[in-house]
């Protein structure tokens, strides 16, 4: 049976334990999701595995984001306990040498013992990427949603921005939500961009419902189509019926792009500020 390695199993008298965190990308097209499971692949589980194999130790990461089966993330944030003195740069290098080719560490950085990848998190930003072609493509079909007919995005970015705010979006996740779930949430930002064929749709929240972003996408692109009115999206919003929304984007087309912290996490994002301690350690091994 596999022990994985906590932080809350080692005494004070163990000094070499650390915490490192990790910017982490992936295609998550053969995987189930970012959380360990019983009977299918995932992402948590092969990073445990390419840490296994440079370090020998099983160790249990935590993800900033549970992405669902099918997500890829350009910016997800892993943390973990190890008591290998590798410096992080090596970290970083080593288990890409480990790690299939479709999931690579791009930083890695050593931060305080009491951090924690979700749970300081103060917002997440995804992306919903459609392709809006009479042609697939080929080479991006794996990351995109093929929408032939031609979109309103301007109608599109009307009705994203009435998302934007605290209010409470049982609408747009499953309907299996009970009265007694928090299913507010506040959203910083939710954008429709087009840049030639390519129609972006970005959001920015303190947290998000399971399919939120999916579902959402998939009524703005319903108001893009001209099938769902302004005023009618608008009402359907501010319902707080759970499962309003019921159609739900294939998840390939989204991605978590960055997850973000008080300070900036890793020396690419860095910038100088005193409190910085609060998050690093002061040195690194």
């Amino acid at each position: 049976m596999i022990s994985y390695i906590e932080s809350s199993t080692y005494s004070p008298e163990v000094q070499q334990l650390r915490r490192l965190a990790m910017m982490v990308e992936y295609d998550g097209a053969r995987y189930h999701g970012f959380q360990a499971q019983s009977n299918a692949i995932s992402i948590q589980e092969t990073l445990e595995e390419a840490i296994f194999n440079l370090t020998g130790e099983w160790l249990r990461v935590k993800g900033a984001g549970r992405t669902d089966s099918g997500v890829h993330a350009q910016g997800q944030v892993v943390s973990f306990d190890t008591c290998s003195m590798y410096d992080p740069s090596i970290f970083a290098q080593a288990l890409n040498h480990y790690l299939p080719g479709d999931i690579s560490v791009k930083s890695v950085e050593r931060v305080a013992q009491n951090f924690d990848p979700r749970r300081w998190a103060i917002s997440r930003e995804y992306r919903y990427t459609i392709l809006n072609s009479e042609v697939n493509s080929p080479l991006l079909r794996g990351f995109v949603y093929n929408v032939r007919r031609p979109l309103d995005t301007m109608i599109m970015l009307d009705a994203a921005r009435l998302l934007e705010g605290e209010m409470n979006f049982a609408p747009f996740t499953r309907a299996l939500y009970g009265e007694s779930m928090n299913t507010s949430r506040i959203v910083f930002t939710c954008s429709v961009n087009r840049t030639g064929n390519m129609v972006f749709i970005d959001m920015e929240a303190n947290g998000f419902l399971q399919q939120q972003v999916r579902r959402t996408a998939a009524a703005l692109l319903e108001v893009g189509l001209g099938h769902l009115e302004l005023n009618e999206f608008r009402t359907l919003s501010e319902s707080g019926k759970p499962g309003v929304f019921s159609n739900v984007l294939p998840a390939k087309g989204l991605s978590l792009m960055r997850v973000n912290y008080p300070m900036p996490l890793f020396s690419s994002e860095r910038t100088l500020n005193v409190r910085v301690g609060e998050i690093f350690e002061e040195s690194h091994i």
